[in-house]
């Protein structure tokens, strides 16, 4: 009797080994595709092909999501820097040549929606839109003589005005 046991757990065991290998082949992908690395200075965000971007950053170090089933997209949020120069026309109708240098980086807490409503090239597309059209409109207040000697006065203006279309 304990004969017949061990031969009929032995034809088991026989037949469960044709799906020991491909459970420790997709075992090793579920692990080597499911964690991902991100770097010091970046966030991530994931796409799930289901339900969209999740509403959660992820933060620097070692995270996982779901092979095959979610994509994730690694975002820099270290402080970078971005020179525009503009031709525009002061209140005296003199042509002016104004130029820049913005430093800026994206909102931790609003990654997802940044990323779903202008994906990760975002500040090739709103910095220098919002940019010109901070300048223009502010030097356009002023005469060429006063953007010389009020400079400070632009400058600071130029700023909150920057700040204030970059948080809409």
């Amino acid at each position: 009797m304990f004969a017949a046991r061990k031969t009929a757990f032995m034809i088991y065991l026989s037949s469960l080994q044709g799906l020991i290998a491909p459970l420790f082949v997709f075992g090793g992908a579920t692990l080597y595709y499911g964690f991902y690395q991100v770097p010091g200075g970046h966030r991530s965000v994931v796409f799930n092909r289901f339900g969209g971007v999740k509403n959660k950053v992820y933060h620097e170090g070692l995270n996982f999501r779901i092979p095959f089933i979610e994509t994730s997209y690694v975002i820099p949020v270290r402080t970078k820097s971005t020179n525009l120069a503009t031709s525009t026309g002061s209140k005296d109708l003199q042509d002016v040549k104004v130029g820049i240098r913005i430093l800026y980086r994206p909102n931790i807490k609003t990654l997802p929606i940044l990323f779903r409503d202008l994906g990760l090239d975002y500040d090739d597309k709103v910095i220098p839109s919002i940019g010109n059209e901070v300048l223009k409109s502010v030097v356009a207040q002023y005469n060429a003589s006063q953007l010389i000697t009020m400079r400070q006065q632009v400058s600071l203006q130029v700023k909150n005005q920057l700040v204030d279309k970059a948080k809409n």
